[in-house]
C-alpha cells in the first residue's frame, strides 16, 4: 500500500485506539463519544473501519463502541486460537462488563449477527435495542458456492490466507456501487500477510453446516435464545443485492421478530455501511432513545 493510500484511509478513522486483554489477546476497540450506547460488531473480512461513518455521525449524541474480534483489524492475530464463536462471544461479553454497557443500542453484520445475538441471548438486560444487517444467528445449510470453495483443505488456506482471496473479492463482490479507494484501502489494510489472515480463513471454516461441527450447539443455542429479544425494538435493515446474506434470511428475521421494522434497500449489497450508511444510521435514530 502507498503512503497516499494509507494517509487516506486513515483519515476516514481519526478514532482514538483502546485496548482490553481478553481470551486469545488484546481487542482492539473504538469507545468514542458519550451517552446511550451503541455497540457496533462487524463480520469477516472486515473490521471497526466497517463502522466509520456511523461512528462519526453518532459520537456526538451517542457513545459509540466498535471492536474489532480477535485476529481482525487492530486487534491480536494468534495464530493457535480456536476462532471458534463460542469465544467471539465470550470477549464481547469481557468488553461489555468491562465497560459496564447497559441499555446497548446493538448493531450487528455479517458474523457480528452470530456473536451480537449470542452476547444479547445471554445478556438481555443490557440490550435495548437492535439494528440487524445482512446476517443471521441460526444453524443453515444455505452457502453460496465462491465461500464453500474457501472451506476445501489445501485450497482454502492457499487461497484465502496465500492469495487473500477473501478478503480481496470481497473488496468487488461485496459493494454493489463499488468502494471507493480510501474505503477499500481501509478493509484491507489489516490483512496484508498470511499470518494476518488467519480469522478471514477461521471464521469461514467456523460456519457450522453439519450437526457434528464444533460450533453447531453454540449457534443452535444463539438461535434458542432469540426468543428473549423479542420485546426489544429491532429495526432490520438488508441489502437486497447481497449474494451471501440473501433476502431470504431477511424473511427468517421477519419471522422470529414480525414486529421489528424492516427497511430494504433494493440496490444495496453485503457492505451495506459501505453501501447505503445512511441507512443504518437512520435506523439506529429510529429507535427508541436509551436512557443513558
Amino acid at each position: 500500500m502507498t503512503e497516499a493510500a494509507s494517509a487516506g484511509w486513515q483519515s476516514e478513522y481519526p478514532f482514538a485506539p483502546h485496548r482490553l486483554a481478553v481470551d486469545g489477546g488484546e481487542m482492539h476497540y473504538v469507545d468514542a463519544g458519550k451517552g446511550s450506547p451503541v455497540l457496533c460488531l462487524h463480520g469477516n473480512p472486515t473490521w471497526s473501519f466497517y463502522w466509520r461513518r456511523l461512528i462519526a455521525e453518532l459520537s456526538p449524541t451517542h457513545r459509540v463502541i466498535a471492536p474489532d474480534h480477535i485476529g481482525c483489524g487492530l486487534s491480536s492475530k494468534p495464530q493457535d486460537w480456536p476462532y471458534r464463536l463460542e469465544g467471539h462471544i465470550a470477549n464481547i461479553e469481557r468488553l461489555v462488563e468491562t465497560l459496564d454497557l447497559r441499555d446497548i443500542t446493538l448493531v450487528v453484520h455479517d458474523w457480528g449477527g452470530a456473536i451480537g445475538a449470542g452476547f444479547a441471548g445471554r445478556h438481555p438486560d443490557r440490550v435495548g435495542r437492535l439494528v440487524v444487517t445482512n446476517t443471521a444467528a441460526w444453524p443453515s445449510t444455505r452457502i453460496p458456492t465462491r465461500i464453500a470453495l474457501c472451506r476445501i483443505p489445501g485450497f482454502g488456506p492457499l487461497a484465502v490466507r496465500g492469495l487473500n482471496g477473501f478478503a480481496g473479492a470481497a473488496s468487488f463482490m461485496a459493494s454493489e456501487r463499488g468502494l471507493t479507494a480510501n474505503a477499500k484501502a481501509g478493509l484491507l489494510a489489516p490483512y496484508g500477510t498470511w499470518a494476518d489472515r488467519i480469522a478471514t480463513l477461521r471464521f469461514v471454516e467456523d460456519i457450522p453446516l453439519q450437526p457434528d461441527h464444533p460450533s453447531r450447539a453454540t449457534m443452535q443455542a444463539v438461535a434458542d435464545r432469540l426468543a428473549l429479544l423479542n420485546d426489544k425494538p429491532m429495526h432490520l435493515v438488508w441489502g437486497m443485492k447481497d449474494w451471501c446474506f440473501t433476502p431470504l434470511f431477511l424473511d427468517e428475521w421477519v419471522v422470529r421478530f414480525p414486529n421489528a421494522q424492516v427497511t430494504r434497500l433494493d440496490t444495496v449489497g453485503h457492505y451495506v455501511m459501505e453501501d447505503a450508511p445512511e441507512a443504518v444510521i437512520a435506523a439506529v435514530r429510529s429507535l427508541p432513545a436509551g436512557t443513558a
